[in-house]
């Protein structure tokens, strides 16, 4: 069997496996030979929407993360480094403690929009027409640090506690409580998103060459590059305002991706889409299998099996160093 029809058949039965799994939750039982009125409606406003947002999201956390490892020449990169998610938070945060979000319902995610490429502008600023791999790490960093700053200085000036709870729950990432609205904010976000990764998509495999090579192959590198960042920063921003900041979803889905034995650039980029999507419906389920009568944010659930994931990828690449040096 060849790897892109190993990989594709693995896939879709994960996908189907997981999205019946993820279907089938919740504290009404449904009777899928039977279903009643009150059951259809279950399913098509609570249900399928969260499974919906769950796959988008993913799908765009899994790309953006795969980019941002072969733009940046870096594993560990994923879409929280470059500042983007903490910028785009930030100002959905600004937005909702204003009230400005009742003036449109495209007003939230244009902010957030907004807001992601601020942080993106500031990290290209920053880092230089050198374009140096460190400084625009660095920067990201620093970009992030300043955005979770201000966005803790809101929420601590919130008028009311329950304002609070709401606003922090909500930047640790949740499904919950997501109907149609948030999908037809997200939708078209990463859709272009993706159309911009798609436009840009050659130079991420020629970056696997020197950047000599590659700028004697035709490419713009700098004007290259930022077409990837502003893809990135479209698709992350569009996820912010649909569900808040989930983190390693991004990082961990190209790693899966290579453990199947995929390694060529392209490939890893796109199959790292299915990969996200898979993660975030896992972590979905697991998020609510171990809830008790308040949901737990998915941002703490992903966190807590995200971070022991790298640490494991930490030591093997030690390890895989080790017998190659």
């Amino acid at each position: 069997m060849t790897e892109k029809l190993w990989v594709t058949s693995l896939t879709v039965c994960l996908i189907l496996l997981l999205s019946a799994w993820h279907l089938s939750q919740g504290s009404a039982d449904i009777d899928w030979l039977a279903v009643t009125e009150l059951q259809r409606t279950i399913i098509w406003d609570i249900r399928l929407p969260r499974w919906l947002l769950a796959v988008v999201n993913g799908i765009a956390l899994g790309l953006s993360g795969a980019a941002l490892q072969l733009l940046l020449r870096n594993p560990l990169a994923e879409p929280g480094l470059i500042g983007v998610s903490s910028m785009s938070a930030l100002f959905t945060v600004t937005v909702l403690y204003f009230g400005w979000a009742a003036a449109s319902s495209w007003f939230l995610p244009l902010l957030a929009l907004v807001g992601g490429l601020s942080g993106l502008l500031l990290v290209v600023l920053m880092a230089g027409r050198t374009y140096d791999i460190h400084r625009v790490i660095l920067a990201g960093v620093a970009v992030s640090s300043l955005a979770a700053a201000a966005m803790g200085l809101i929420l601590y000036l919130a008028p009311n506690p329950f304002a609070f709870q709401e606003w922090s729950l909500w930047t640790l990432g949740s499904l919950a409580n997501r109907s149609w609205p948030q999908l037809y904010l997200v939708l078209p976000v990463v859709v272009v998103g993706i159309a911009l990764l798609a436009f840009w998509r050659q130079l991420l495999t020629a970056l696997t060459l020197s950047e000599n090579t590659v700028a004697s192959m035709g490419f713009k590198l700098v004007s290259q590059r930022n077409g990837i960042l502003l893809a990135v920063a479209t698709m992350v921003s569009g996820s912010v305002v649909s569900v808040g900041i989930i983190g390693f979803i991004g990082l961990l889905a190209p790693h899966t991706v290579r453990l199947l034995g995929v390694q060529h650039p392209q490939k890893v980029l796109w199959y790292s889409a299915p990969a996200g999507a898979l993660l975030l419906l896992a972590m979905d389920i697991l998020t609510r299998l171990i809830s008790g009568p308040r949901e737990l944010p998915i941002g703490i659930v992903s966190a807590l099996v995200g971070a022991p994931l790298l640490i494991a990828l930490l030591f093997r690449q030690q390890h895989a160093r080790k017998l190659t040096g």
